[in-house]
C-alpha cells in the first residue's frame, strides 16, 4: 500500500484550474522541449500523470506517452482531453506499477512537479527509482523535476516557511527535521467569500539523496539543472531537474 495521499474527485475537479499557472506556454513549452528531446524516436512512461498536464502536450509533439495514475478522479480528467488509445493510462502506484508490456521498453521515464515528494517514505522512493529503472530501455533516462528543501530560509525554532501570499490565497510549508517531512497547507478564497483549508503530506528530498537511490536501482547521474531551460544548477536554486541514465 502506497503511504501518498490519493487525491479526490473534488480535488481532481479543480485541478486544472488552480494551477492554471503550470500550463502557461512559457512553464510547459520548456518541460515538453526538454522531455522530447531525451525521448526522440523513443516512447515515454509519465509516472503519476495527473490530468495530462505533460502528457497530452508531450503526446501531441509525437512521442508516445504511456501514464501511471494513482488516483482515478485525476486520470478521469485526462480522459475528457484525450482518449485511451492514444495515451495509455494504468491506475496504480509509482513505486511498484508496472504498464503491460512496459517493462525494458521506454526511451524516457519522467516525474514532475515535485511529485516525487508524494512518497513519504524513504523506502517508496527508492522503489519509485527501481521501478523507473524497470520500464527503461538500455540507455534509457529518467528525469526528475523536485523543489530544494527551503531549510536555509527557516530562522532558528521555527518549522514553517511561506510561498505563496496573496488576496486569494495563502500557502505555506511545514518542515519536520528529524523526520524529513513535510505539510503544505493552503487556505483558498472561494467564489463566495469563504475560505477552503487544504493540507498534503509529503517527504522532502535532497540531490544527493536522490543521486543515491538512482544508484541503488542501476542508474547513473547524466545531468542536473535549475529549470527545464538547462540553466545551471547552484546552491541558490530553488528546485532542480536532474537526469540519470540507466546503462546502455
Amino acid at each position: 500500500m502506497t503511504s501518498s495521499e490519493v487525491w479526490s474527485a473534488e480535488t481532481a475537479e479543480r485541478y486544472d484550474a488552480e494551477d492554471s499557472g503550470m500550463f502557461a506556454p512559457e512553464v510547459l513549452g520548456p518541460t515538453v522541449d526538454f522531455l522530447a528531446g531525451l525521448a526522440g524516436d523513443g516512447a515515454a512512461l509519465e509516472l503519476a500523470i495527473g490530468t495530462g498536464r505533460v502528457g497530452v502536450p508531450l503526446r501531441r509533439r509525437g512521442v508516445p506517452v504511456v501514464g501511471i495514475e494513482l488516483s482515478a478522479p485525476m486520470a478521469e480528467q485526462l480522459r475528457a482531453k484525450v482518449d485511451e488509445a492514444t495515451l495509455p493510462v494504468t491506475i496504480g502506484d509509482m513505486a511498484t506499477t508496472v504498464v503491460e508490456g512496459g517493462a525494458g521498453t521506454f526511451a524516457l521515464v519522467y516525474l514532475v512537479y515535485n511529485t516525487i515528494s508524494n512518497l513519504q517514505t524513504q523506502d517508496e522512493q527508492v522503489e519509485c527509482f527501481v521501478n523507473a529503472a524497470r520500464h527503461l530501455a538500455p540507455g534509457g533516462r529518467f528525469v526528475i523535476e523536485v523543489g530544494v528543501p527551503p531549510l536555509r530560509r527557516l530562522p532558528p525554532s521555527q518549522t514553517a516557511v511561506p510561498f505563496d501570499v496573496t488576496d486569494e490565497h495563502v500557502g505555506f510549508d511545514t518542515f519536520d527535521l528529524a523526520t524529513q517531512q513535510s505539510t503544505s497547507h493552503h487556505f483558498t478564497r472561494e467564489a463566495d467569500g469563504t475560505w477552503r483549508r487544504d493540507a498534503g503530506r509529503f517527504r522532502f528530498t535532497w540531490p544527493a539523496e536522490l543521486d543515491l537511490m538512482a544508484r541503488i536501482a542501476g542508474l547513473r547521474l547524466e545531468a542536473r539543472y535549475a529549470d527545464w531551460d538547462r540553466s545551471t544548477f547552484t546552491g541558490e536554486s530553488t528546485k532542480h531537474v536532474s537526469v540519470w541514465r540507466k546503462p546502455a
